[in-house]
């Protein structure tokens, strides 16, 4: 029974499948594998250990993990479990680790693979933005302070602030981006001893082979600075698009109608009012905008854990980061495909523009 909307309305089949329990547990079996190549390389486990327990992170089953995790009470041994049932090397599966050296890593993993998917959605809606503005870069248009008309302006000159705005957002990711896409195997309370003195050896060469960034220095969790400055960046990404979509809004109101989005032929506006064009993608932007922005203030909260670490976190964030990258790639998609079937209705933005007969000009 679906209950979240994330399910049945909201969101990109693309997106949604990183955020699944089934690809979380794919990813820490991948995680368990690439540690047990880094343990078998540095001679912390038998030769030929590491092929093994490969071979099973690509045959342990998800749902397998599940029910030892109903059993037993425990999320991370019962991973381990499900792929020792597999593995001729079981008992070599997860050496020196603790729970968020798998964990933290797979979620790194998930991040990584969701922050390409934003990138390319955030370039395409900027390449959007651009084409309009040159487009309409004539376009010359009333310019509105306080709600009030002022002076003339373009419609390029209005699309052009908002792809420069955009473009700060992939600039900020492309920053983010090293810190924030991390994984870490530092061990019980962060200091490496049961991997002994090729602890940090075996740490980069793990992030090596799933292609991550190691992180410079962990307790026994990475550090929730990194998720929350990533949670932040989304929440940035999300007003800007409520910011687009409220101009939408105001310039499709009936007595300004400059703008127009796209109606389908049987789409309907209203069940009681047959006349009205209703602006409801701007506004469903507008709205999961504030979902987006919700999710900052929990990442915030995840920052001061308890000595080297406690498990207030955890529940978070299995809300809030499905939740602010769902949310946010839909809002780019919606927001992009809003702009490329958008209406500019030109004569009346010259009567708009002439509507104070020469005062504004």
């Amino acid at each position: 029974m679906a209950i979240h909307p994330i399910e049945y309305r909201y969101g990109n089949p693309e997106m949604k499948g990183l955020w699944t329990e089934d690809y979380r547990l794919r990813c820490l079996f991948r995680v368990e594998a690439a540690l047990s190549r880094a343990e078998e390389e540095v001679g912390l486990i038998p030769p030929g250990s590491a092929a093994l327990i490969e071979k099973a992170a690509e045959t342990a089953s998800p749902d397998r993990a599940k029910e030892i995790e109903d059993e037993i009470g425990h999320d991370m041994m019962a991973v381990v479990l499900a792929m020792a049932e597999v593995c001729p090397a079981g008992e070599w599966i997860h050496l020196g680790a603790t729970s968020n050296d798998i964990l933290d890593t797979a979620t790194g993993l998930q991040i990584k693979a969701s922050l390409d998917i934003l990138e390319e959605n955030v370039k395409r809606l900027l390449e959007v933005l651009l084409n309009i503005s040159m487009a309409n870069r004539k376009l010359v248009c009333a310019g509105r302070t306080h709600g009030q008309m002022a002076v003339p302006t373009t419609y390029g000159l209005r699309f052009a602030v908002w792809a420069s705005e955009v473009a700060r957002h992939l600039d900020r990711l492309r920053e983010i981006r090293p810190r924030a896409a991390v994984g870490k195997m530092s061990g019980a309370v962060g200091t490496q001893a049961a991997y002994g003195p090729e602890g940090m050896k075996i740490q980069e060469r793990v992030m090596e082979l799933l292609e991550l960034n190691s992180v410079d220095v962990s307790n026994q969790v990475v550090q929730r600075d990194r998720h929350a400055e990533l949670i932040c960046w989304m929440g940035l990404v999300a007003s800007t698009l409520d910011k687009i979509c409220v101009e939408i809004r105001t310039l499709q109101r009936t007595e300004i109608a400059e703008v127009e989005e796209s109606f389908g032929s049987k789409q309907v506006g209203s069940s009681t009012m047959p006349h009205k064009r209703n602006p409801i993608k701007a506004e469903q932007v507008c709205g999961l905008a504030r979902v987006v922005r919700a999710q900052i203030e929990p990442a915030m909260a995840n920052i001061p854990l308890w000595d080297e670490r406690d498990l207030t976190n955890s529940s978070c964030e299995r809300v809030i980061f499905p939740e602010a990258f769902i949310m946010t790639d839909h809002l780019l998609r919606l927001t992009t495909r809003l702009l490329e079937r958008l209406s500019i209705r030109k004569e009346n933005v010259e009567r708009n523009l002439t509507m104070l007969h020469g005062l504004n000009m």
